[in-house]
């Protein structure tokens, strides 16, 4: 169990919870095992890696390249996770060295003549980290200006990186403003080995925007999202329209907050008062897209217990 450490910790007590293996190093390892072994047969690898995500813990090795680069303020470990002496420093280092082993697994996949009949993606399940840990996204600028963290539903809680690369099939340094959802990879890859697509999932395949081949790409009506943490939170994405409710654990007829992403990305102006019919139209989303929690403490639409 991670305690907060008392200002005159020494070195030892930063230790304290330091351990012998680091997560990503062990899957590093396994990834490239898995794929020396399948190399010769067509093959799918999930790897969900846990850097950058608090506590902020790297090798040390990574960490001392960037020891003097910030002003440093210990973490105590006060606001949840373990104490880290070097927080600044530590968490580059983790987005360092998480580049570093994805490095690794490209440069394997060039070796083994892979690479080129190799669909690789790479995203991430939320946005940057909350203010616990001792994480500063703050200082780094990890939202790039988008409103809010992990947690939120704004844009920076939930608009994430995804990047696909794969030679002579995905056009290079290529963009799209193509709006989806992590649940869109798995018909995108059904579609990619001629397999039928389970019919109970909400996704659709984007593999016309990767290839470009002239496919019609089917679009989401809507995004719908729920956060049952944090007094519960809707969002709902539509076009350029951005529907946010908040508190609805304490407030079941919390008003819509409603933003044009076009322009503006950062949710700063709440134009909710001159577009009564699209709040209409978001009601009408949400009673058909909610569905009743499993768990009670996260149910924070319906009080009725089941």
């Amino acid at each position: 169990m991670h305690k907060p450490l008392s200002p005159d910790a020494t070195d030892a007590d930063f230790c304290k919870f330091i351990g012998t293996d680091y997560s990503l190093t062990k899957m590093a390892e396994k990834t490239v095992a898995f794929i020396r072994e399948n190399k010769d047969k067509p093959f799918f690898l999930y790897l969900p890696y846990t850097g950058s995500h608090v506590s902020l813990q790297a090798p040390d090795e990574a960490v001392r390249e960037y020891l003097g680069e910030f002003e440093e303020t210990p973490y105590y470990g006060n606001r949840g996770y373990a104490a880290c002496k070097y927080p600044r420093a530590t968490y580059a280092a983790m987005i360092t060295y998480t580049d570093k082993v994805v490095g690794q697994i490209m440069a394997l996949l060039k070796e083994l003549h892979l690479d080129e009949n190799t669909l690789v993606m790479f995203s991430s399940d939320n946005g940057a980290t909350f203010a616990a840990g001792g994480a500063d996204t703050e200082f780094f600028n990890s939202t790039g200006g988008l409103r809010g963290r992990k947690m939120d539903l704004y844009e920076g809680g939930i608009r994430i990186p995804f990047i696909a690369r794969w030679p002579n099939h995905i056009a290079p340094g290529e963009t799209s403003e193509l709006v989806s959802a992590q649940f869109d990879v798995l018909p995108t890859l059904a579609e990619l080995i001629g397999a039928s697509s389970p019919t109970t999932t909400d996704g659709f395949s984007f593999l016309p925007t990767l290839l470009g081949n002239g496919k019609k790409q089917q679009l989401h009506n809507y995004l719908y999202f729920e956060y049952p943490e944090n007094d519960g939170k809707i969002a709902i994405r539509m076009g350029d329209w951005k529907g946010v409710k908040n508190n609805l654990q304490q407030d079941k007829n919390a008003t819509w907050e409603l933003y044009n992403l076009q322009t503006d990305r950062n949710e700063t102006i709440d134009v909710a008062a001159e577009h009564p019919g699209l709040l209409q139209q978001f009601d009408v989303i949400l009673k058909k897209e909610h569905q009743r929690a499993c768990i009670n403490e996260w149910e924070f639409m319906d009080n009725r217990t089941k």
